[in-house]
């Protein structure tokens, strides 16, 4: 029998001497994925809400994460069952559900990674997770390796926090910092006093009820700056602005210009 395999992103999300660092993948080509496995990221969030990646395109991702020492994240595109359902079917393991506003639809996500029984997520024998049935008690032990972050992405969100948190099996929580910004009138100036000032308190929140919470930030300074608060891993961009900062900068050192390096705090 084939084992099922371990979700060691999930591990990491309990460990609090860990703080696993990642990128994100937004140009939905897999080998520019895996070039960034090898790049020694802990972790890499294949982002299908804004970039158009469909379900096969993203299992292509997958396999070529797969060969790689980097774990990967699935945002997906909506809080929707059906594409939940096929993307675990693809052999995803850590789930990020996007705008996340409430208790209600927080348990709605949860549900949707879930069997019968604890949840609605539909039932498939042979298929990429279970490695085509060999994963013979597959149906009885997924859920051990599903990890399931709720992304809280406005004010009203943060403030049901506590709601949100109290729901059983979320593994983790995630401020986006871009949607914040925009929800609370400075969007683009994810810098701003007020901004981070919601961010900090947010990450406070989430170590008060100990739930690990993650962001993302675009250069490492700033990072930095989220992993000294309390968060529990952490991204830096994302692997179109890392080529194209990289590009900037060679163009400009090649015309004799100063590259434009500016940066808003947006990935």
């Amino acid at each position: 029998m084939t084992t099922l395999p371990k979700n060691r992103f999930k591990q990491w999300l309990r460990d609090p001497a860990k703080v696993p660092v990642g990128t994100w993948l937004m140009t939905a080509s897999p080998n520019v994925a895996e070039a960034i496995g090898w790049a020694g990221f802990d972790f890499l969030v294949l982002d299908m809400e804004h970039v158009p990646v469909d379900v096969p395109q993203a299992i292509a991702i997958m396999q070529a994460v797969a060969g790689t020492p980097a774990e990967l994240v699935v945002r997906l595109p909506w809080n929707d069952p059906v594409i939940v359902k096929r993307v675990l079917d693809s052999g995803a393991q850590s789930l990020m559900f996007p705008y996340i506003q409430n208790a209600e639809e927080a348990s709605r996500a949860v549900a949707s990674t879930r069997y019968p029984g604890k949840g609605s997520r539909g039932v498939a024998a042979v298929h990429r997770a279970s490695r085509y049935g060999t994963v013979t008690d597959y149906l009885q032990r997924a859920d051990e390796e599903i990890a399931v972050i709720m992304q809280l992405e406005t004010p009203e969100a943060l403030a049901a926090m506590n709601d949100i948190a109290a729901v059983e099996n979320i593994d983790g929580l995630f401020v986006g910092p871009g949607d914040l910004s925009a929800a609370m009138g400075r969007i683009g100036d994810i810098r701003h006093p007020e901004v981070q000032s919601a961010i900090a308190a947010a990450v406070a929140d989430s170590q008060r009820l100990g739930l690990p919470c993650g962001i993302v930030g675009a250069e490492p300074g700033l990072v930095s700056q989220y992993r000294d608060q309390g968060f529990a891993f952490v991204a830096v961009g994302s692997d179109m602005s890392l080529m194209m900062s990289r590009a900037k900068e060679y163009v400009a050192a090649l015309k004799g210009q100063v590259a434009d390096t500016a940066d808003s705090g947006v990935y």
